[in-house]
């Protein structure tokens, strides 16, 4: 029996694939006991991944799984952060279906492309600062203020706020422990759900042209948004709408930069930036796990029988790393053509944003290496640190120089 990791713990990142590949030979539907004793499932295979996220047995609600027993045995916050889990990502048809038809429109191929010039004038004045220090957190300097910038603009967002949303993204997302009630990250959660009230009474009271006023005028003309749906949503689009990005363009940079002969042929083809993108949503993508699933009902996954409200976590990162599905599957190869990664997920909860996050990516990138093409690690690449969480892939920062 293969010995347990956290896989949440930042010491974990550096080799959670070869630890993945370990699991998809020995124990592909893995048994997880939790810091509280509780436990869940780990599914490695690429084809038990596709089969967990394509079957309805397997909820986002635990409200539509667990019996009234299991109920009863839910940490207090679970329900207290009720608020926070209406949303989209946290539901099943046919509430989910509702709550993603209400914001789709804004996230649709053409209108995402409209936003194209704009995107491409955020890079070009982030490398303009940027392209004074010879030595820079590529973090903090470019791959997060690109996202959020976008997002906030989406939603009518105060700029100036962005900063406040990395410190609450951070401490929301970073859980290494992987159980409730962390006082930090409660506290996190209510500042945000203030904040995001204010925000909802100020558009309600001075409606823009932003998706936020979009959301509360469609909860006032009766579109069936409750207040706590609202709160959730906009939490969801916040938090889901750079947290990708920001990893998918730091990720991407770094395999480049740990693999010079990809990054040349980049720099030869400047048109292989699409390919490369979705090889970087592959090879080392932004989402490490999906959001947790429900058995629904008793069933039996490749032969392991999981029974009614036990957890399911697939990790999408190993399914992506599956020699059964992609040859070769532990090299970079920007040329490659991709079958179907799993990097924004598939069947009904497939990433809303995913034309967004890639349209951010290619520009960012590209641009990146367009005008830095010298661009290197200021540190050893086994010096990096990742960020303690079990849903993102991401680093704590990426220290870069540029010049001759």
């Amino acid at each position: 029996m293969l010995q347990q990791q956290n896989i949440a713990s930042a010491s974990f990142k550096p080799h959670a694939y070869a630890a993945y590949a370990r699991m998809r030979e020995s124990a592909p539907v893995y048994p997880y006991t939790l810091s509280n004793n509780e436990r869940m499932w780990i599914v490695t295979r690429y084809a038990d991944v596709l089969a967990v996220l394509k079957d309805d047995r397997f909820v986002k609600d635990y409200h539509n799984a667990l019996t009234p027993e299991q109920m009863a045995q839910l940490p207090e916050d679970a329900r207290t952060f009720e608020f926070i889990n209406r949303n989209m990502l946290f539901s099943d048809p046919p509430d989910h279906t509702r709550l993603r038809a209400l914001v789709s429109a804004a996230f649709t191929p053409r209108r995402i492309e409209e936003l194209r010039p704009r995107i491409q004038q955020i890079a070009d004045e982030l490398l303009d600062a940027a392209a004074h220090e010879p030595t820079f957190d590529l973090l903090g300097a470019y791959t997060f203020p690109l996202p959020i910038l976008v997002i906030s603009e989406m939603l009518g967002v105060p700029p100036q706020d962005r900063h406040q949303f990395r410190v609450w993204s951070n401490i929301v997302v970073n859980n290494e422990t992987m159980t409730p009630g962390d006082p930090q990250r409660q506290a996190a959660l209510m500042a945000f759900g203030r904040y995001i009230l204010e925000l909802v009474a100020r558009r309600r009271a001075q409606p823009g042209d932003d998706l936020v006023s979009a959301l509360v005028q469609g909860e006032d003309g009766g579109d069936k948004l409750s207040q706590n749906e609202l709160i959730a949503m906009i939490f969801l689009l916040i938090v889901a709408g750079h947290e990708t990005t920001v990893n998918l363009i730091a990720n991407g940079v770094l395999a480049l930069l740990t693999h010079p002969d990809q990054r040349d042929l980049l720099l030869r083809e400047p048109a292989l930036i699409k390919s490369a993108v979705e090889e970087f949503l592959r090879y080392d993508g932004p989402v490490e796990t999906s959001t947790m699933r429900f058995a629904r009902e008793d069933l039996v996954l490749n032969g392991q029988p999981i029974a009614r409200g036990e957890r399911v976590l697939v990790v999408l990162g190993s399914a992506d790393r599956d020699e059964a599905q992609f040859e070769r599957a532990d090299d970079l190869d920007i040329t490659r053509q991709i079958k179907q990664h799993l990097a924004f997920g598939l069947g009904i909860h497939y990433c809303l944003g995913a034309p967004l996050a890639r349209l951010e990516g290619q520009i960012a990138i590209g641009t990146l290496f367009a005008r830095m093409p010298n661009l290197r690690l200021a540190v050893p690449a086994e010096t990096l640190s990742y960020r303690p969480s079990m849903l993102v892939r991401g680093l704590e920062e990426l220290p870069v120089s540029h010049g001759a």
